[in-house]
């Protein structure tokens, strides 16, 4: 008989962000596959889980990752699919093995659980009712010029992905694209430094421009137009 594939969301910062449920699937596992296990190694200290990782599945291992981690599942072991922080396959590995996993008819449960996104959405301020997530923005310019002018007439709340040393060049163009449209930046939410800024896109890059550095995990929410 085949063993199950748990997704277990891990917290996004607080430790303290994580559900008994989730604990008690680490626990009960035969095997915990970990995006990196040197980082996940705090969060199962904390708990005392002791289950033991098999290899890592990080973004450029994958798909070489899935069919050993199939294997285990076809021998009947229970494996736990956890990311370094947030719900796996949101922005984070573990499409692949999902897609494999139910292909070959092996039980998959999706554990609910810490993810930044929909804390940033109902702390921005904006309507909530109908969003849409486009994980991270477009590198090229043209590209991500494209991307915002198609913003232009989106009614969805969207909520995106940003790091710290893009987030200018983003909200730079964002103030020539969409330069009156309401926008949220949600930066390192759940931790000690968590802070939120509202306004339009050139006072949130003012505000920014004046900081010697951006640091922390940045969620930008962008209302919806009309």
């Amino acid at each position: 008989m085949a063993g199950k594939l748990y997704l277990c969301p891990t917290p996004i910062g607080n430790l303290e962000d994580i559900t008994l449920r989730t604990i008690r699937a680490l626990r009960e596992a035969d095997l915990i596959v970990a995006e990196d296990t040197r980082r996940s190694r705090a969060l199962l200290r904390r708990y005392n889980i002791r289950t033991p990782f098999t290899r890592s599945y990080y973004q450029g291992v994958e798909r070489e990752r899935v069919p050993g981690i199939i294997k285990l599942l076809e021998e009947g072991q229970d494996v736990a699919l956890i990311s370094d922080a947030g719900t796996p396959l949101i922005s984070d590995p573990g499409y692949p093995l999902v897609k494999k996993a139910l292909e070959r008819g092996i039980e998959v449960i999706a554990l609910p659980g810490p993810t930044a996104l929909i804390p940033a959405l109902i702390a921005s301020g904006f309507p909530p009712a109908r969003f849409a997530f486009d994980g991270m923005l477009p590198r090229r310019q043209g590209k991500l010029r494209r991307y915002l002018e198609a913003l232009q007439t989106e009614p969805r709340t969207v909520i995106i992905y940003e790091s710290p040393h893009r987030i200018l060049k983003a909200l730079k163009m964002m103030a020539e694209v969409l330069p009156e449209r309401e926008v949220a930046l949600c930066r390192e939410l759940t931790k000690l430094h968590e802070e939120v800024l509202r306004g339009r896109p050139a006072e949130l890059l003012e505000v920014l421009e004046q900081r010697e550095r951006i640091k922390g995990e940045l969620v930008l929410v962008i209302r919806g137009a009309g």
